[in-house]
């Protein structure tokens, strides 16, 4: 399990980074895969990626997930707990079948993190086609060769489908009822977004607390990070911060 020194360090970094961005989701891959090289890690299938930082959260902040949603149909604010383990979905297929229909047949790849930076700043009409044609490995209608680039529509649409098929982890997600209008309410977990929101109240909180004992007994940030949470807390109760 990533060390408080090494979740400090990945904050900080993330703190550099656009928000909700694929950059942070690979910097906190980093934590999960510690010592992988950032080539390797942008190549990882997005529901891979994110398979491991649940289980990277699980580690650092436990099994329970507190999610708030608005409901769409009253407005009303939900809140509620969700058992990460419930969370899980199957693991990717590792060489997904072709895609066919009527003549045509596309030999394709899953989404990696790499894909979704190159595709970026496309618009969102642009981004899905661009994005389409980086995971064909072949095309063929017929016995004729097609680019990954000239897929009709109808393709492009079928070919989205084959890939979250393929790739069920990538979307993490669960449905409940509001409980005050009853309607059925589906819900997708960006898993990188709530860990970095989590590491980040982690981050602020800590270094309060090496503040305060920096304060009380001149402790350095290495001292305060090397004690346990519990004794930690005992010690900022003793010096009246508790």
């Amino acid at each position: 399990m990533a060390s408080p020194t090494e979740m400090l360090a990945t904050w900080e970094i993330g703190l550099t980074l656009p928000v909700l961005s694929v950059q942070r989701a690979v910097l906190l891959h980093a934590l999960a895969r510690p010592g992988r090289a950032a080539d390797e890690l942008l190549g990882v299938p997005v529901g891979t990626r994110d398979t491991e930082l649940l289980g990277l959260r699980v580690a650092l902040f436990g099994e329970v997930l507190s999610v708030r949603i608005g409901c769409p149909a009253c407005g009303a604010d939900l809140e509620f707990d969700v058992d990460a383990t419930g969370l899980a979905a199957a693991a990717p297929e590792a060489e997904p079948e072709p895609l066919t229909d009527g003549d045509w047949t596309v030999r394709f790849r899953l989404v990696t993190s790499a894909d979704l930076l190159a595709v970026r700043d496309q618009a969102a009409e642009d981004r899905r086609r661009k994005l389409a044609a980086r995971l064909v490995l072949e095309a063929r209608r017929g016995d004729r060769a097609v680019r990954g680039d000239r897929l009709p529509e109808r393709v492009v649409h079928l070919l989205a489908e084959a890939v979250a098929a393929a790739d069920p982890a990538a979307d993490i997600s669960f449905a409940m009822a509001c409980p005050d209008c009853a309607v059925q309410i589906r819900t997708q977990l960006d898993m990188a977004a709530y860990l970095w929101d989590e590491l980040d109240s982690w981050a602020r909180t800590t270094l309060a607390d090496v503040h305060a004992l920096a304060l009380s007994y001149g402790w350095t940030e290495p001292d305060v990070l090397a004690l346990s949470p519990l004794r930690r807390r005992y010690y900022l109760e003793l010096a009246g911060h508790g």
